[in-house]
């Protein structure tokens, strides 16, 4: 048994909460808002992001962040994206050297363009800092339906050790070193997930989001790749399997934020009715940002980055990519004659 610290108790947290819980964990969970804490104590369930799912007796709720982070095993980081800098810097002083910490939120930093691991590895140079991604919504796991994931980590060590940590039968865990590529293949996903959502608002069909899906990986690997990721890992689970189901799914609040703008709402209207923070919105910019450093073409950000920020018409937007200069779909392949 490992005991386990969790920092944020939003749908994520809390669905990882009662997962390591389940596997025979203790684990200690933290909340910034005290409001949140007393629910969770109280109520022993997350009312408003992760109704019907009950946490177990055992599982320890407080908003002492010391608590939280000393003598824990290793720690789980499952605050949103926009907060894991200022939130890895108030766990700093309390963090050993060497101590393990998992972060499973998915962003890039607008401003250095850093992925989630590396602002956590500035602000706690002494952690072991590791990721956990795939095509896991909280409300599925927290329902535990079959899911798989893969840890990403500097050594096998780590990752085999957070490995025997995660997996559960309903929760299928992978390993891999290339932390880089789980991280842009899950950021960047957001991004084609409002895309595909605005299309969904639009009203246009399969035919749409399968384009959409197959031509986004396409640039989320094309920028991966130059930036050093692994093309295997865009083919995989945290490439082209979040890549679907945040496309597709009821659950993705990004592609919910994508349905209510295609639907004329504007970015903050959308967001404001999710009611969650929909990471696609800031990621969007580092995306476009990324492919101007890195000289790659991502036409589809770019369009998400015009609807969302300058007042582009989802429509419009559209016709523009269907418009664009014909070209051959695989430059890499040869014609015979």
């Amino acid at each position: 048994m490992a005991n386990v610290g969790v920092l944020g108790a939003g749908s994520w947290g809390t669905a990882l909460s009662v997962l390591l819980t389940d596997n025979g964990h203790q684990v200690t969970v933290w909340s910034i808002d005290e409001n949140e804490v007393k629910m969770l104590r109280e109520k022993r369930e997350h009312e408003l992001k992760l109704p019907g799912v009950k946490l177990p007796d055992s599982m320890v709720i407080t908003g002492d962040l010391e608590q939280t982070i000393t003598d824990k095993d290793f720690l789980v980081l499952a605050v949103p994206s926009p907060f894991t800098r200022s939130t890895a810097k108030k766990m700093a002083p309390y963090v050993s050297d060497g101590q393990i910490i998992v972060d499973v939120a998915k962003g890039i930093e607008e401003s250095t363009l850093l992925t989630l691991s590396k602002q956590i590895e500035q602000e706690i140079p002494q952690a072991d800092v590791a990721v956990l991604s795939g095509p896991s919504h909280a409300e599925e796991v927290g329902r535990k339906l079959p899911t798989t994931c893969v840890v990403g980590a500097k050594t096998r060590k780590t990752a085999e050790y957070l490995q025997s940590m995660f997996i559960s039968p309903v929760f299928r865990v992978y390993t891999s070193p290339d932390i880089l590529g789980i991280e842009l293949g899950g950021s960047l996903k957001n991004v084609i997930a409002l895309a595909a959502g605005i299309a969904d608002g639009l009203g246009y069909g399969d035919n749409t989001k399968a384009a959409l899906i197959t031509r986004g990986i396409a640039e989320i690997a094309r920028l991966g790749v130059k930036m050093g990721g692994k093309i295997e890992t865009f083919t995989g689970l945290t490439g082209i399997g979040d890549l679907i189901v945040t496309c597709a799914s009821v659950h993705s609040r990004n592609r919910k934020a994508g349905y209510l703008i295609g639907q004329g709402m504007s970015m903050q209207e959308a967001m404001d009715e999710v009611k969650m923070v929909v990471e696609g919105v800031y990621s969007a910019k580092a995306a476009a940002k990324l492919a101007e450093k890195y000289g790659v073409s991502m036409p589809i950000v770019d369009e998400v980055n015009a609807v969302l920020f300058d007042g582009k018409s989802p429509a419009e937007a559209v016709n523009d990519l269907m418009m664009r200069e014909s070209r051959s779909e695989n430059r890499a392949l040869e014609w015979e004659e």
